[in-house]
């Protein structure tokens, strides 16, 4: 049995204002959320992290196989009418969230499609959920807020007006992140740079 509710994204709504995205609940079954917290990886700082150190016995391992499968990517390409065929993937997890973190922006130019799913049990407070903005000023004129819990897809198209952000959290915030990027020299870009970051974020812990 898979971990990915391929049914249920395909039935979810894609929102068009302020621009395209699609929210689906419970993407991850609780069982499937339950295993990948019992063997996360210990992050305590924040930013991202790459994947290519996790132990092939971590359960986000499996998620994260289902998720290069072409069945998921056919989902998303007729969901938001692109083409995905050979655009390279970049995958990357956050585990702590800092105080600064959450400010508003459209992710950068050489994402395609930002695909969040979201790690943690039930999310009780009031900061650290993603918000769906209309702006790039205001936090608070948002359409939809996704709390950061449960296993939770929000997949969106990256757009000049693709505005999110959350309030201040400080604490354990655990997600995926994959992208789909224009091309293999600008995920290798940011690969190079989480990479640099996670190195530097140990050697201080050091």
């Amino acid at each position: 049995m898979g971990h990915l509710d391929i049914e249920k994204l395909r039935a979810a709504k894609v929102a068009t204002e302020p621009y395209n995205y699609v929210v689906v609940p419970g993407f991850l079954s609780p069982e499937t959320v339950r295993a990948i917290n019992a063997t996360y990886p210990k992050i305590d700082k924040g930013g991202s992290f790459p994947i290519e150190s996790l132990d092939d016995s971590m359960a986000v391992r499996e998620v994260i196989a289902e998720l290069d499968r072409p069945e998921f990517e056919a989902t998303i390409e007729e969901k938001f009418d692109v083409s995905l065929d050979g655009r390279p993937k970049m995958y990357s997890l956050r585990g702590w969230t800092r105080a600064k973190d959450g400010q508003i922006h459209t992710d950068s130019k050489d994402k395609i499609i930002t695909v969040l799913l979201y790690l943690n049990d039930t999310w009780q407070q009031p900061g650290g959920r993603l918000r769906i903005l209309r702006n790039g000023d205001d936090v608070d004129d948002f359409v939809a807020e996704v709390p950061p819990d449960n296993g939770t897809l929000l997949v969106f198209k990256r757009s000049d007006n693709s505005w999110h952000g959350h309030h201040p959290f400080e604490g354990q915030r655990r997600s995926l992140q994959m992208n789909w990027m224009t091309s293999d020299a600008s995920k290798g870009f940011h690969a190079i740079r989480h990479k640099l970051s996670a190195v530097v974020k140990k050697v201080m812990a050091g």
